[in-house]
C-alpha cells in the first residue's frame, strides 16, 4: 500500500543531461548498490500524510514557474564517493518555500540547509573516489549548463522509486 511509504522529491532534468549523469553514475557507482538512475533530490523522506498539501503545493506553483536556470558547478570529493554540485538560485528558492511549509514535518537531513548534487559514487574505495574527482575535474569545464524540466514525486521502499507524479515548469 503506497500511501505507508514516505515520499521523495526530486528535480527532473533535461534528457541529455540526464543521460549524461545516467552513465557516469553507472560507470562509477558501485553496481551492486546503484539500484537507482541519477537523480536531485529535493526532499529525502516527506511523510505521505503530507501528499495531498504538497501536491496542490507543486501544482499552484509549478504553473507560476519558468524552468529555472541551473548549473552544475564542480565535482564534490566526500570520502567515498563523489558529487557534482547543482547550482539554481531558482530551484533553491523554490525548495526553500517548500521547507518552510513543511518544517514541522521535516527529517534531520532534510531540515539542513539543502546542498543540491547529483551523486555520481557513493559508497566506494577512498582512492577510486579521489581518482574519479581528479578525473572530473581535469576532464570537464566547469561550470556547465544543467536543465532542470520539472519536479516529480515519488514513494521509497528500500530500492528503486515508485512514481507518484510529475510537474512541469509552466511560466
Amino acid at each position: 500500500m503506497s500511501e505507508a511509504a514516505p515520499v521523495i522529491v526530486a528535480a527532473e532534468l533535461g534528457a541529455a543531461d540526464f543521460a549524461w549523469l545516467d552513465r557516469l553514475r553507472r560507470e562509477h557507482f558501485p553496481s551492486e548498490r546503484n539500484v537507482l538512475p541519477a537523480h536531485l533530490t529535493l526532499f529525502h523522506h516527506l511523510p505521505p500524510s503530507l501528499l495531498p498539501e504538497l501536491d496542490a503545493r507543486l501544482r499552484s506553483e509549478m504553473r507560476l514557474r519558468a524552468r529555472p536556470a541551473a548549473t552544475i558547478g564542480e565535482a564534490m570529493l566526500f570520502g567515498r564517493g563523489v558529487a557534482l554540485r547543482v547550482r539554481s538560485t531558482a530551484l533553491e528558492a523554490l525548495r526553500e518555500e517548500l521547507a518552510e511549509a513543511f518544517a514541522g514535518s521535516l527529517i534531520p537531513q532534510d531540515a539542513i540547509p539543502w546542498r543540491p548534487h547529483v551523486t555520481i559514487q557513493n559508497k566506494a574505495d577512498p582512492d577510486a573516489a579521489r581518482q574519479l574527482h581528479n578525473a572530473l575535474k581535469r576532464d570537464f569545464s566547469w561550470p556547465r549548463p544543467l536543465a532542470v524540466t520539472g519536479i516529480a514525486t515519488h514513494y521509497y521502499r528500500d530500492g528503486p522509486w515508485e512514481p507518484i507524479r510529475r510537474y512541469r515548469f509552466g511560466g
